[in-house]
């Protein structure tokens, strides 16, 4: 009998480590490494190409016969390939969706032969706190996969660097992301439960890395269900807590730590004329709202905002309310909120301008000032100040002239750069759309006039038609103008 029981117990003790084994073989045989060639836009010269630049990422094969990575693995792209664990061949892969604001995208690969020996990735949920995870990559470069573990230090909602205005659920954990490993599936007990994507270098933090959870996956890989990638929606509000015994009973409010008040209702987003500032937010598709704006979601506490981040455009919410100190429920159909964009960072589209008279201009954005180096205090602050004052209602674009060419028909023009559009011909400019259409209807002279100049800026059209060819032959300009922000 005991010999019967220790051969049995030496038959599970090597089937246990086979069993790994093999699992860790599907997993190393079902994570890619993506190569990558990328041309940046040249905000600067808009009419030309920017730099060209090479790297590496991570990705893992999913459903479908597709891989998942990170999009800034494959943002502005001009060519990509991928690899796979004891094949030297690079199989040539486009993008097929990608979703800058959550950082994810996904990839066809032409060959249908390189899903062979592959095993799609199942994905899991999120990891219990101080559990232990894989996170599988190849950090710096390197030609082989790397296989390192960490354990999960936190679950928050913090910005995702790669547009460096959304915020969305994140997972922190003590095993460092290094380049290479962005796009790389993090794993707990076979399955998915992250995809690596950033860090914070040595000077800042020692051992602190991010991972995208699969409830973020799941909703992007739902969103591409029809074919197009239609992003995230938004309640568009600010709120403020509701911690302040006096302030809760001023507002009618008992002391059960429930409820936040609406500090703010964005005119261009989903709850404008449902919502109204001083309304208190009792809860939100049942789910109470707690003080502080937290909700339990799937045993966690989240920042509410996570019940909204689940949704697709014109899904509705409910919310249970007090206004006025009287109950009330109102529903809100979710919408994306598009003035914040204009401080995001852009990828796959080419930068929008206009050349006249040797005159560059160009619709703010963040990468804009960034490129052109912009210190102008009016520039920033309607740059800054876009959605928290309101901005985008009376100038849905704001159109800078960011730089003169010099040239004899701009001489003593230099104080207008970066001057901020405002009319063109007696015509008021709210969009770039329109500062074009003005800027190419004949008028003579041509009189642009800008926000918070004392004089208006003067060219004699002759003038101007007659140094196009010169400048365009001067500064290399293949094209005056692209007024689409077309896909590169």
């Amino acid at each position: 009998m005991r010999c019967f029981v220790w051969n049995l117990l030496l038959i599970v003790m090597w089937l246990v480590p086979a069993a790994r084994a093999a699992e860790n073989g599907d997993i190393r045989r079902s994570v890619v490494r993506i190569n990558a060639a990328w041309q940046d836009p040249n905000y600067r010269v808009p009419w030309t190409a920017g730099r060209t630049r090479t790297g590496m990422g991570a990705g893992f094969v999913i459903r479908n016969s597709r891989i998942l990575t990170n999009a800034h693995v494959v943002s502005d792209a001009r060519f990509l390939s991928v690899e796979k664990e004891n094949d030297p061949k690079r199989y040539v892969a486009v993008v097929e969706h990608i979703a800058h604001d959550c950082d994810l995208a996904q990839l066809k690969v032409l060959d249908p032969t390189f899903f062979q020996g592959t095993t799609p990735l199942a994905l899991g949920g999120i990891p219990d706190l101080d559990s232990v995870v894989s996170v599988y990559g190849y950090p710096i470069g390197g030609d082989r996969l790397s296989v390192t573990r960490g354990v999960v230090s936190r679950i928050d909602y913090r910005t995702y660097s790669h547009s460096r205005v959304d915020a969305h659920l994140i997972i922190q954990i003590d095993a460092a992301i290094n380049p290479g490993n962005s796009g790389g599936p993090v794993l707990q007990g076979g399955r998915v439960v992250g995809v690596a994507f950033q860090g914070f270098s040595g000077d800042v933090a020692q051992n602190v890395g991010y991972m995208i959870p699969v409830p973020v996956v799941q909703r992007f890989l739902k969103d591409i269900e029809d074919g197009r990638y239609d992003g995230y929606v938004d309640l568009a509000i600010a709120t403020f807590p509701l911690r302040n015994p006096a302030m809760r009973r001023a507002l009618g409010l008992a002391d059960n730590g429930r409820g936040v008040m609406v500090s703010e209702v964005i005119a261009a987003g989903s709850s404008a004329g449902v919502l109204k500032r001083g309304d208190v937010l009792l809860s939100i598709d049942g789910h109470a709202i707690a003080s502080d704006g937290s909700v339990l979601l799937d045993g966690e506490r989240v920042e509410m905002a996570e019940v909204v981040e689940r949704k697709f455009k014109g899904d509705t919410v409910k919310l249970a309310i007090l206004r006025d100190k009287k109950p009330l429920e109102v529903t809100v159909t979710l919408q994306p909120l598009q003035p914040y964009l204009m401080m995001a960072n852009h990828y796959d589209v080419l930068p929008r301008y206009v050349v006249f008279a040797s005159l560059l201009f160009q619709p703010l954005s963040y990468d804009l000032i960034r490129a052109h180096q912009i210190e102008d205090l009016r520039v920033r602050f309607f740059g800054e100040f876009f959605m928290a004052d309101e901005i985008y209602r009376e100038r849905p674009e704001i159109v800078v002239l960011t730089d003169i060419l010099s040239d004899p028909v701009n001489t003593y023009l230099s104080e207008f750069r970066n001057g901020i559009v405002d009319e063109i011909n007696g015509a008021k400019i709210r969009t770039f759309a329109q500062a074009a259409a003005a800027l190419a209807k004949p008028a003579d002279p041509c009189v642009i006039k800008f926000v918070g100049k004392g004089r208006p800026l003067v060219l004699d059209r002759q003038a101007v038609e007659a140094a196009r060819e010169r400048i365009r032959s001067r500064y290399g300009i293949t094209s005056e103008q692209n007024l689409d922000e077309r896909v590169r």
